[in-house]
């Protein structure tokens, strides 16, 4: 999973690590050139100076060895008979040494001859104090500049992000209802104002396509009312004959239920496609055992067949205040879906506790498959019959806007599990 940081603080960590990076370089390069520059330096005193004493030393042998405060020359014999030279120095070869004993840290020239032996050694021990001082002054340096530079990010990206910050909370601050706020006439003509222009020209296209949709939908809603309240109506007219043909009545029977479900699935979508509730406060609580059983009526007629058994148990009273034909349809499909699978044994609705529980004797769900069921048109393996798979995506959708909860599981004696909450369990 990719780690992901606020724009400000990427601003911020990019100068913090600049910052940083380019004082650390400096100090580094510094101690480097100090160190090359003394090396190269003392190694060509002691060279020349060695040098100079020989060649003096040639032409007068009375030449005393050289003596400095923090230099010490020595010429003697090879093999050193007199052991006047430290052991440190006298096995070294020929050239410029950097030695380190217990007295401190030396350079030491040596120049080795047939018929004598040359030393010449500095004490360079104040000179490695200083680097060390040297040292901790640049650390102290880099500290500084990335305490700096985080200041100065912080500052820069206050000032970098502001038109984006007001620019998200104006967003915020936008209404769902009506038409959209300019954002463009708050900002200036650079990347944001670009942005902001590219959001109202996005806000205008996606109001105007909500507002179609939510005429269309009310068009849909009220050409779809008009028929089926007439096939209501000409259905109750011809039931209440009396001399009517048993096989008739049946069939009768049978329209009014699909024209009943038909208004009660087309109420449920007008109010999910507005994402209205359609309650207020002084709204009835329906009752859901009664919406249940007329729904489980309704259902009856998918047993056909089938050596299936319906049954309703109500444990205790459950009201619910919301529209009676989305908690039909809601309940319905999940009644629905537990009778179209289940091909023998019982289907058992439970209501009580402010949930309604449904429970079959099917094949079940894969448990890798459980998190998949309310997706649209998703309809699980080796499932035969006809469905597209929208009806588990629309009962998600209608308990999300009214706060219910719903979940499925695999019961241990075979069979699926279905959870409606209606208190948000």
């Amino acid at each position: 999973m990719q780690y992901r940081r606020r724009l400000r603080s990427r601003i911020v960590l990019s100068f913090l690590v600049f910052g940083t990076l380019l004082s650390a370089l400096f100090a580094f390069s510094t101690l480097l050139l100090q160190e090359l520059v003394e090396d190269k330096l003392i190694g060509e005193t002691l060279e020349k100076e060695l040098d100079d004493y020989l060649t003096q030393l040639r032409i007068d042998p009375s030449v005393v060895e050289p003596f400095y405060t923090r230099i010490q020359g020595y010429i003697t014999r090879p093999g050193d008979p007199n052991q006047v030279v430290n052991p440190e120095f006298r096995g070294l070869e020929p050239g410029v040494h950097h030695v380190q004993t217990a007295e401190g840290a030396y350079k030491a020239a040596i120049r080795k001859e047939n018929d004598l032996w040359a030393f010449l050694i500095y004490d360079v021990s104040e000179n490695q104090r200083i680097k060390q001082l040297l040292l901790i002054s640049l650390i102290g340096v880099v500290a500084l500049f990335s305490v700096f530079s985080f200041m100065l990010g912080a500052t820069a990206a206050r000032r970098v992000m502001k038109p984006v910050t007001d620019l998200a909370a104006r967003l915020d601050t936008l209404s769902e209802e009506g038409k959209p706020e300019r954002l463009s006439v708050h900002f200036a003509d650079d990347e944001v104002g670009q942005l902001a222009v590219a959001l109202d020209s996005y806000a205008d296209r996606l109001h105007e396509l909500v507002e179609r949709d939510r005429e269309f939908n009310a068009d849909v809603s009220h050409e779809l009312r008009s028929p089926l309240t007439v096939i209501t109506g000409a259905t109750e007219l011809l039931l209440a004959q009396p001399d009517l043909d048993a096989k008739v009545r049946t069939r009768l029977l049978r329209i009014a239920r699909a024209a009943r479900q038909s208004a009660d699935i087309t109420t449920a979508l007008l109010h999910l496609v507005r994402a209205e509730q359609g309650i207020d406060r002084d709204s009835a609580a329906h009752d859901v055992g009664k919406i249940v059983n007329e729904v489980v009526h309704l259902y009856e007629p998918l047993v056909g067949n089938k050596e299936l058994l319906l049954r309703v148990e109500e444990q205790n009273r459950v009201n619910v205040i919301a529209p009676e034909a989305v908690v039909a349809v809601t309940v319905g499909n999940l009644i629905g879906n537990a009778m179209r699978y289940t091909n023998e044994g019982e289907v058992v609705i439970t209501i009580g506790n402010g949930r309604v529980t449904v429970e079959d004797t099917g094949p079940g769900i894969p448990e890798e498959d459980l998190d998949h069921v309310f997706e649209r048109h998703y309809r699980g393996q080796n499932i035969a019959g006809k469905g597209a798979g929208l009806g588990l995506a629309i009962v998600k959708r209608l308990c999300e806007l009214y706060g219910w909860s719903i979940e499925f599981s695999n019961r241990e004696v075979g069979g699926l599990c279905a959870k409606l909450g209606f208190y948000g369990e």
